[in-house]
């Protein structure tokens, strides 16, 4: 079996100072993540981003910027994750829309909730990427080409 890494995408949404978290369960456990999840075959970034944060959260959303690029070895399984982490605007609530199977609920939480010791984060990049956010950290989105 060759190795190879799991590119994700996930979006980093504000709303009056909350930030919308997904709760899910992962190998039994409930933990918080920012809207996220794997890239599609022949899908950009860009697309991922957004179709994962509807997906999870029925939030739509538009992409403001691009926060960056951020590698995990997860202990728990042993894979290598790349995700890909976008700066979002909301735009409307679906509140009728199913989110998917393995998400819980969404909420909009407090940067202090979020980055509290206790916080049950699905990994310490839920963390990192809110701290590159609140520090300024901003890439415009022409850094990414996809070509079609």
């Amino acid at each position: 079996m060759s190795w190879y890494p799991h590119t994700t995408v996930a979006t980093i949404v504000e709303q009056n100072g909350l930030f919308l978290m997904v709760e899910e369960k992962d190998q039994g456990q409930t933990v918080f993540n920012q809207p996220a999840g794997h890239l599609d075959e022949g899908e950009s970034l860009q697309a991922a981003a957004i179709r994962e944060t509807i997906e999870e959260t029925a939030w739509e959303v538009e992409l403001e910027s691009f926060l960056g690029t951020y590698q995990y070895l997860a202990p728990n399984n042993g894979c290598t994750y790349i995700r890909h982490c976008f700066i979002a605007l909301p735009l409307r609530h679906h509140a009728g829309r199913m989110l998917d199977q393995d998400i819980t609920a969404a909420h909009w939480l407090s940067p202090a909730t979020i980055l509290a010791p206790d916080f049950k984060a699905r990994s310490p990049i839920v963390q990192k990427v809110l701290l590159d956010y609140l520090a300024g950290q901003r890439w415009p989105l022409s850094v990414l080409y996809h070509h079609e």
